[in-house]
């Protein structure tokens, strides 16, 4: 029977709904909820009582992927990354790297989407890439603690397919 070399799916929600996944030290979560209005939908992006995102943004930037792009890996030495995706699918992969963390070496993965609204915030140090998964544009608006120092960025990366991460994008 092929069943006996199958691998059984484990649970990755709860009855309602919630991740069961621990996140990686520092990550913060918020589920945001779409408010309908009469004349369409209203989202929330931002509310300091969430306790997700820099306490004061400094930089925001609207980003577009092509179909089925990728952009991975990356990480910040300062930066912390707060993202929402406003249009499409897209995976947010997360590995953490640091030495004094207790998830040091760990994944997260993320799939997100305009459908179920959530800011996925993630401190410095952690590595991360984002791949579009529609055969469409997908964008997302990423907040940021920090400006952007264009004369010395605090960007370092890694190819996608790099064997000091373990994780593979599909």
């Amino acid at each position: 029977m092929l069943k006996e070399e199958a691998i059984k799916d484990h649970q990755t929600v709860t009855a309602e709904g919630e991740p069961t996944s621990v996140l990686l030290t520092g990550v913060k979560r918020q589920e945001v909820p779409n408010i309908i209005t009469a004349n369409g939908t209203t989202t929330e992006l931002y509310r300091p009582e969430w306790e997700v995102g820099p306490e004061q943004i400094q930089h925001m930037i609207h980003v577009i992927m092509r179909a089925n792009a990728l952009s991975a890996w990356h990480v910040h030495d300062f930066q912390i990354d707060t993202i929402f995706v406003t249009n499409g699918s897209i995976k947010l992969v997360l590995f953490d790297d640091r030495d004094d963390s207790a998830t040091k070496g760990q994944i997260n993965v993320f799939h997100l989407s305009r459908l179920r609204p959530t800011l996925i915030t993630i401190p410095p140090g952690i590595w991360h890439g984002l791949q579009n998964m529609d055969n469409s544009e997908s964008s997302f608006i990423n907040y940021f603690n920090n400006a952007y120092i264009y004369t010395d960025p605090d960007e370092w990366r890694l190819p996608f397919d790099t064997d000091k991460i373990p994780y593979r994008f599909e």
